[in-house]
Protein backbone atom coordinates (compact mmCIF):
# COMPACT_ATOMS: atom_id res chain seq x y z
CA UNK A 1 0.00 0.00 0.00
CA UNK A 2 1.36 3.42 -0.60
CA UNK A 3 2.33 6.05 1.95
CA UNK A 4 -0.25 7.96 0.49
CA UNK A 5 -2.84 6.25 -1.05
CA UNK A 6 -5.08 7.50 -3.68
CA UNK A 7 -8.06 9.89 -2.64
CA UNK A 8 -11.56 8.14 -1.97
CA UNK A 9 -14.81 9.48 -3.61
CA UNK A 10 -15.87 12.57 -1.99
CA UNK A 11 -19.35 11.39 -2.19
CA UNK A 12 -18.57 8.55 0.35
CA UNK A 13 -18.36 11.27 3.17
CA UNK A 14 -16.13 10.69 6.61
CA UNK A 15 -18.22 7.56 7.42
CA UNK A 16 -19.67 5.36 4.85
CA UNK A 17 -19.96 1.69 4.73
CA UNK A 18 -17.89 -0.96 2.78
CA UNK A 19 -20.51 -1.79 0.16
CA UNK A 20 -21.08 1.75 -0.55
CA UNK A 21 -17.55 2.10 -1.19
CA UNK A 22 -16.98 -0.92 -3.45
CA UNK A 23 -19.89 0.22 -5.58
CA UNK A 24 -18.28 3.68 -5.99
CA UNK A 25 -15.22 1.54 -7.47
CA UNK A 26 -13.29 1.73 -4.13
CA UNK A 27 -11.04 -1.61 -4.13
CA UNK A 28 -11.07 -3.77 -1.12
CA UNK A 29 -7.08 -3.12 -1.03
CA UNK A 30 -7.78 0.59 -0.58
CA UNK A 31 -10.55 -0.25 2.61
CA UNK A 32 -7.70 -1.37 4.66
CA UNK A 33 -5.17 1.44 4.39
CA UNK A 34 -3.98 3.16 7.49
CA UNK A 35 -5.96 6.46 6.73
CA UNK A 36 -9.52 4.32 7.49
CA UNK A 37 -10.23 3.28 10.75
CA UNK A 38 -13.09 0.77 10.90
CA UNK A 39 -15.30 1.41 14.47
CA UNK A 40 -17.98 -1.84 13.50
CA UNK A 41 -17.49 -4.72 10.92
CA UNK A 42 -18.20 -3.32 7.31
CA UNK A 43 -18.09 0.50 8.30
CA UNK A 44 -15.02 2.69 7.49
CA UNK A 45 -14.36 6.40 8.89
CA UNK A 46 -11.75 8.62 7.70
CA UNK A 47 -8.77 9.17 10.48
CA UNK A 48 -8.82 13.05 9.67
CA UNK A 49 -12.22 12.99 11.18
CA UNK A 50 -10.99 11.28 14.23
CA UNK A 51 -7.89 13.06 14.66
CA UNK A 52 -10.58 16.26 14.35
CA UNK A 53 -12.84 14.90 16.82
CA UNK A 54 -10.47 14.10 19.46
CA UNK A 55 -8.78 18.09 18.86
CA UNK A 56 -12.62 18.65 19.55
CA UNK A 57 -12.22 16.74 22.80
CA UNK A 58 -9.24 18.08 23.96
CA UNK A 59 -10.25 21.59 23.33
CA UNK A 60 -13.60 21.22 25.20
CA UNK A 61 -13.67 23.02 28.79
CA UNK A 62 -16.01 24.33 31.51
CA UNK A 63 -18.33 22.80 33.69
CA UNK A 64 -20.10 20.07 31.56
CA UNK A 65 -16.57 19.69 29.51
CA UNK A 66 -16.82 15.73 30.31
CA UNK A 67 -21.07 15.41 29.54
CA UNK A 68 -20.06 16.89 26.07
CA UNK A 69 -17.01 14.65 25.09
CA UNK A 70 -19.39 11.60 26.08
CA UNK A 71 -22.27 13.22 23.66
CA UNK A 72 -19.48 14.13 20.67
CA UNK A 73 -17.89 10.55 21.17
CA UNK A 74 -21.00 8.93 21.20
CA UNK A 75 -22.57 10.51 18.54
CA UNK A 76 -19.75 9.99 16.40
CA UNK A 77 -20.29 6.23 17.23
CA UNK A 78 -23.99 6.22 16.24
CA UNK A 79 -23.36 7.74 13.26
CA UNK A 80 -20.44 5.80 11.84
CA UNK A 81 -23.02 2.74 13.09
CA UNK A 82 -26.07 4.52 10.96
CA UNK A 83 -25.97 3.11 7.84
CA UNK A 84 -25.97 -0.36 9.45
CA UNK A 85 -29.26 0.08 10.67
CA UNK A 86 -31.91 -2.33 10.21
CA UNK A 87 -35.78 -1.65 10.24
CA UNK A 88 -37.14 -1.26 13.21
CA UNK A 89 -34.01 -0.62 14.97
CA UNK A 90 -32.80 2.43 17.09
CA UNK A 91 -30.37 3.39 19.56
CA UNK A 92 -31.24 2.77 23.30
CA UNK A 93 -29.95 2.44 26.48
CA UNK A 94 -26.55 4.42 28.12
CA UNK A 95 -26.62 5.64 24.13
CA UNK A 96 -29.08 7.49 24.12
CA UNK A 97 -28.20 8.78 27.77
CA UNK A 98 -24.93 9.96 26.21
CA UNK A 99 -26.29 11.79 23.59
CA UNK A 100 -28.49 13.61 25.65
CA UNK A 101 -25.74 14.86 28.22
CA UNK A 102 -27.83 12.82 30.78
CA UNK A 103 -25.99 10.60 33.71
CA UNK A 104 -24.37 7.37 33.03
CA UNK A 105 -24.35 7.75 29.56
CA UNK A 106 -21.41 5.52 27.63
CA UNK A 107 -19.92 6.16 25.14
CA UNK A 108 -17.77 2.95 24.63
CA UNK A 109 -20.25 1.07 23.35
CA UNK A 110 -23.67 1.55 21.11
CA UNK A 111 -26.72 0.13 22.73
CA UNK A 112 -29.03 -0.86 19.70
CA UNK A 113 -32.43 -1.96 20.42
CA UNK A 114 -34.95 -3.22 17.65
CA UNK A 115 -38.50 -4.33 17.90
CA UNK A 116 -39.43 -7.81 18.36
CA UNK A 117 -39.82 -10.46 16.96
CA UNK A 118 -36.84 -9.18 15.12
CA UNK A 119 -32.92 -10.17 16.61
CA UNK A 120 -31.13 -7.95 18.66
CA UNK A 121 -28.09 -7.52 16.80
CA UNK A 122 -24.44 -8.68 18.02
CA UNK A 123 -21.31 -7.51 16.66
CA UNK A 124 -18.55 -6.22 18.31
CA UNK A 125 -18.57 -2.71 19.87
CA UNK A 126 -22.80 -3.31 20.26
CA UNK A 127 -25.56 -4.04 23.13
CA UNK A 128 -28.13 -5.29 21.33
CA UNK A 129 -32.25 -5.40 22.87
CA UNK A 130 -34.82 -6.99 21.50
CA UNK A 131 -38.04 -5.05 23.07
CA UNK A 132 -41.41 -5.40 22.56
CA UNK A 133 -43.54 -2.77 20.49
CA UNK A 134 -45.79 -1.50 23.27
CA UNK A 135 -42.27 -0.66 25.65
CA UNK A 136 -41.04 1.65 23.60
CA UNK A 137 -41.73 5.06 21.97
CA UNK A 138 -39.29 6.54 19.20
CA UNK A 139 -38.16 9.88 17.93
CA UNK A 140 -35.60 11.23 15.73
CA UNK A 141 -32.79 13.47 16.45
CA UNK A 142 -30.18 15.16 14.50
CA UNK A 143 -31.46 12.03 11.97
CA UNK A 144 -30.88 9.31 13.95
CA UNK A 145 -34.08 7.23 15.75
CA UNK A 146 -33.73 6.70 19.28
CA UNK A 147 -36.03 5.90 22.14
CA UNK A 148 -37.51 8.32 24.15
CA UNK A 149 -35.94 9.67 27.34
CA UNK A 150 -38.86 8.53 29.46
CA UNK A 151 -38.62 4.62 27.76
CA UNK A 152 -35.04 5.15 27.95
CA UNK A 153 -35.38 5.68 31.44
CA UNK A 154 -38.15 2.51 32.17
CA UNK A 155 -36.19 0.09 29.86
CA UNK A 156 -33.16 0.87 31.83
CA UNK A 157 -34.42 -0.41 35.28
CA UNK A 158 -32.99 -3.73 34.38
CA UNK A 159 -29.14 -2.37 34.74
CA UNK A 160 -29.66 0.78 37.04
CA UNK A 161 -30.20 0.92 40.91
CA UNK A 162 -33.15 2.52 42.23
CA UNK A 163 -30.83 5.73 43.54
CA UNK A 164 -29.42 5.74 40.09
CA UNK A 165 -32.70 5.70 38.40
CA UNK A 166 -34.23 8.31 40.54
CA UNK A 167 -30.40 10.70 39.75
CA UNK A 168 -31.66 9.64 36.24
CA UNK A 169 -35.38 10.67 36.77
CA UNK A 170 -34.20 14.27 38.36
CA UNK A 171 -31.95 15.24 35.20
CA UNK A 172 -34.92 14.08 32.55
CA UNK A 173 -37.06 15.83 34.60
CA UNK A 174 -35.18 18.97 35.55
CA UNK A 175 -36.51 22.82 34.55
CA UNK A 176 -33.89 25.05 33.59
CA UNK A 177 -33.60 28.33 33.44
CA UNK A 178 -32.60 30.73 31.41
CA UNK A 179 -29.55 33.52 31.22
CA UNK A 180 -31.69 35.58 33.13
CA UNK A 181 -32.45 33.20 35.56
CA UNK A 182 -35.87 32.48 34.13
CA UNK A 183 -37.68 28.92 34.36
CA UNK A 184 -37.99 27.49 31.51
CA UNK A 185 -40.41 24.40 31.34
CA UNK A 186 -40.40 24.04 27.98
CA UNK A 187 -37.18 22.85 28.00
CA UNK A 188 -37.20 20.03 30.24
CA UNK A 189 -36.40 16.84 28.08
CA UNK A 190 -39.50 15.38 30.08
CA UNK A 191 -41.88 16.01 32.78
CA UNK A 192 -43.10 13.18 35.79
CA UNK A 193 -45.98 13.03 34.03
CA UNK A 194 -44.44 11.34 31.24
CA UNK A 195 -41.78 9.34 32.81
CA UNK A 196 -45.30 7.78 35.25
CA UNK A 197 -46.41 7.12 31.78
CA UNK A 198 -43.63 4.92 30.73
CA UNK A 199 -43.77 3.38 34.33
CA UNK A 200 -47.15 2.54 33.77
CA UNK A 201 -47.32 0.49 30.57
CA UNK A 202 -48.68 -3.12 30.78
CA UNK A 203 -46.21 -5.54 31.13
CA UNK A 204 -43.64 -2.93 32.09
CA UNK A 205 -40.48 -5.00 34.20
CA UNK A 206 -39.23 -3.46 37.26
CA UNK A 207 -42.64 -1.23 37.83
CA UNK A 208 -41.85 -1.06 41.60
CA UNK A 209 -38.42 -0.28 41.14
CA UNK A 210 -39.20 2.39 38.76
CA UNK A 211 -41.71 3.39 41.50
CA UNK A 212 -40.07 3.97 44.26
CA UNK A 213 -37.25 5.74 42.46
CA UNK A 214 -40.02 8.50 40.60
CA UNK A 215 -41.21 9.10 44.32
CA UNK A 216 -37.96 10.89 45.12
CA UNK A 217 -37.34 12.47 42.05
CA UNK A 218 -37.95 16.17 41.88
CA UNK A 219 -37.28 19.12 39.19
CA UNK A 220 -35.12 21.50 40.76
CA UNK A 221 -31.91 19.17 40.84
CA UNK A 222 -29.35 20.58 38.26
CA UNK A 223 -26.61 18.07 38.47
CA UNK A 224 -25.77 14.46 39.69
CA UNK A 225 -23.79 15.84 42.95
CA UNK A 226 -27.17 17.98 43.74
CA UNK A 227 -29.30 14.65 43.43
CA UNK A 228 -26.60 12.91 45.33
CA UNK A 229 -26.35 15.06 48.14
CA UNK A 230 -30.29 15.18 48.71
CA UNK A 231 -30.41 11.30 48.71
CA UNK A 232 -27.62 11.01 51.34
CA UNK A 233 -29.38 13.62 53.27
CA UNK A 234 -32.69 11.91 53.35
CA UNK A 235 -30.63 8.71 54.23
CA UNK A 236 -29.37 10.88 56.60
CA UNK A 237 -32.67 11.52 58.35
CA UNK A 238 -32.05 15.57 57.18
CA UNK A 239 -35.43 18.04 56.14
CA UNK A 240 -36.09 18.03 53.06
CA UNK A 241 -34.42 20.91 51.22
CA UNK A 242 -36.27 23.61 48.47
CA UNK A 243 -34.37 23.03 45.28
CA UNK A 244 -33.33 25.60 42.62
CA UNK A 245 -34.25 28.82 45.07
CA UNK A 246 -34.46 32.24 44.32
CA UNK A 247 -33.25 34.20 47.23
CA UNK A 248 -34.12 38.22 47.85
CA UNK A 249 -32.69 40.96 50.28
CA UNK A 250 -34.78 42.92 52.59
CA UNK A 251 -35.74 45.55 49.53
CA UNK A 252 -37.65 42.55 47.34
CA UNK A 253 -34.19 42.16 44.75
CA UNK A 254 -33.18 39.14 44.28
CA UNK A 255 -29.80 38.26 45.04
CA UNK A 256 -29.15 34.79 44.02
CA UNK A 257 -30.36 31.31 42.71
CA UNK A 258 -29.42 28.31 44.71
CA UNK A 259 -29.39 24.75 44.40
CA UNK A 260 -29.99 23.10 47.77
CA UNK A 261 -31.90 25.92 50.30
CA UNK A 262 -33.42 25.13 53.90
CA UNK A 263 -35.70 28.37 54.03
CA UNK A 264 -36.77 27.72 57.81
CA UNK A 265 -33.53 27.97 58.88
CA UNK A 266 -32.10 30.65 56.66
CA UNK A 267 -29.31 27.89 55.97
CA UNK A 268 -27.82 27.36 51.89
CA UNK A 269 -26.13 24.48 50.67
CA UNK A 270 -24.10 25.52 47.56
CA UNK A 271 -22.25 22.46 45.45
CA UNK A 272 -19.26 23.58 43.53
CA UNK A 273 -17.77 22.00 41.27
CA UNK A 274 -14.21 22.65 39.86
CA UNK A 275 -15.54 25.87 37.36
CA UNK A 276 -16.15 27.54 40.75
CA UNK A 277 -12.47 27.32 41.33
CA UNK A 278 -11.08 28.20 37.66
CA UNK A 279 -13.29 30.73 36.58
CA UNK A 280 -12.08 33.78 37.84
CA UNK A 281 -15.49 35.41 36.49
CA UNK A 282 -17.17 32.54 38.70
CA UNK A 283 -15.14 32.81 41.59
CA UNK A 284 -16.04 36.81 41.64
CA UNK A 285 -19.95 36.32 41.19
CA UNK A 286 -19.67 33.84 43.96
CA UNK A 287 -17.71 36.32 46.81
CA UNK A 288 -20.18 38.86 45.67
CA UNK A 289 -23.30 36.65 45.93
CA UNK A 290 -22.06 34.85 48.99
CA UNK A 291 -21.62 38.37 50.44
CA UNK A 292 -25.29 39.91 49.55
CA UNK A 293 -26.35 36.20 51.46
CA UNK A 294 -24.22 37.22 54.58
CA UNK A 295 -26.17 40.84 54.36
CA UNK A 296 -29.28 39.38 54.18
CA UNK A 297 -29.14 36.81 57.07
CA UNK A 298 -28.90 33.86 54.97
CA UNK A 299 -25.40 31.21 55.92
CA UNK A 300 -23.93 29.37 53.41
CA UNK A 301 -22.37 26.16 53.33
CA UNK A 302 -19.79 25.48 50.34
CA UNK A 303 -19.64 21.52 49.75
CA UNK A 304 -17.22 20.22 46.90
CA UNK A 305 -17.53 16.73 45.09
CA UNK A 306 -15.12 15.18 47.47
CA UNK A 307 -17.22 16.36 50.60
CA UNK A 308 -20.17 13.96 48.78
CA UNK A 309 -18.36 10.95 47.54
CA UNK A 310 -15.31 10.89 49.24
CA UNK A 311 -15.25 12.29 52.63
CA UNK A 312 -18.83 11.78 52.62
CA UNK A 313 -18.89 14.31 55.15
CA UNK A 314 -21.47 16.80 53.77
CA UNK A 315 -24.43 15.54 55.56
CA UNK A 316 -22.71 15.78 59.12
CA UNK A 317 -21.55 19.33 58.08
CA UNK A 318 -24.92 20.89 57.10
CA UNK A 319 -26.81 18.52 59.97
CA UNK A 320 -24.40 20.37 62.72
CA UNK A 321 -25.49 23.47 61.18
CA UNK A 322 -29.44 22.90 60.93
CA UNK A 323 -28.79 21.76 64.70
CA UNK A 324 -26.81 24.82 65.86
CA UNK A 325 -29.76 26.49 64.17
CA UNK A 326 -32.89 25.21 66.05
CA UNK A 327 -33.69 21.79 64.16
CA UNK A 328 -33.77 18.71 66.52
CA UNK A 329 -33.18 15.06 64.90
CA UNK A 330 -36.46 13.17 65.05
CA UNK A 331 -35.74 9.77 66.96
Amino acid sequence: MSRHPEPLPTALGVRFTTGQAVAAGVSRRRLRSRDLTAPFHGVRRRMADVRAQHRENAAEVGPLAITRRIARDALALARAYAPTMTPRSFYTGRTVLALRGLPFGDAELLDIGVIAPRRAPRARGVRGRKVEARLVDLEVIDGLTLSTAPATWAMLARDLTERQLTILADAIIHVPRDSRGVQMPARAIATIAQLTEAMNVPGRPNRERLRAALERARTGSASVLESEYRLDAEAGGLPEPELDVEIFDAKGARIGISEIVYPQYRLVVEIEGDHHRTSRAQWNRDLEKYRDYADAGWEVIRVASAHIRKQRSAVATVQAALIRKGWSPVG
